[in-house]
């Protein structure tokens, strides 16, 4: 049951690895949901998220939540506790840059699958772009981006431009407010200490997947 407030979370810093693992569990806890499961086990959620049935008791106790010996955690309500840590009651607005295929697919997805997490504010040099509208998000000047960003007061930006023009559009996103980014651009970012940079790297991720399969498959024909 839930035993502490938003406010009591708050007061208590959750580390950057629990806050993963959190995310992790909602995951699995929506697809669960779905399935028709109003209880879950630690032990369940463990599998999921490759940690440890303690692991999950752990960083649930570290968010106020803990579940019951015989039903395990009501899922709907845990739900709920999680919510309440990772998510603005209001939703979060995000500001981004680059609307070439990989922003406009980013816009999209969240539209469809993050409700409390949309696109605010997109931003392009083109001129080609500027004014378009996708899926509700108009793509603004670059120029634009103090305005918009202090007006839509966002804190978290993607950038999803080439590697050549990311480090400039991470300066004017910081410039203009912002204090967390995702990076899908494969360079890295220059940035102050202060400001969240989660870097995104498809193409060194994708060439780690064909490295292990291609062991894989040589492992299997010995």
């Amino acid at each position: 049951m839930p035993v502490t407030n938003r406010r009591d979370q708050e007061r208590n810093a959750v580390s950057h690895k629990a806050i993963g693992r959190l995310c992790v569990y909602r995951r699995s806890l929506r697809k669960l949901q779905a399935m028709g499961k109003p209880f879950v086990y630690s032990h369940e959620l463990a599998t999921e998220a490759s940690v440890s049935p303690a692991q999950v008791r752990r960083d649930l106790m570290g968010i106020g939540y803990s579940g019951s010996p015989n039903r395990g955690y009501d899922t709907s309500e845990l739900l709920r506790s999680i919510a309440m840590l990772l998510d603005s009651p209001e939703g979060e607005g995000v500001a981004l840059v680059g609307v070439g295929n990989l922003g406009r697919a980013i816009i999209a997805y969240m539209a469809r699958q993050r409700p409390h997490l949309f696109v605010a504010a997109a931003f392009d040099s083109d001129p080609e772009k500027i004014g378009r509208v996708i899926h509700g998000c108009r793509t603004l000047a670059v120029e634009e981006m103090p305005r918009a960003v202090r007006e839509h007061d966002l804190h978290v930006g993607i950038v999803a431009v080439p590697s050549a023009a990311a480090q400039d559009a991470a300066d004017r996103l910081v410039a203009a407010g912002i204090r967390g980014l995702l990076n899908f651009a494969p360079v890295p970012l220059r940035l102050p200490e202060s400001i969240y940079v989660e870097e995104i790297d498809l193409t060194v991720s994708l060439e780690k997947a064909a490295y292990f399969a291609r062991r894989s498959q040589g492992a299997g024909l010995t």
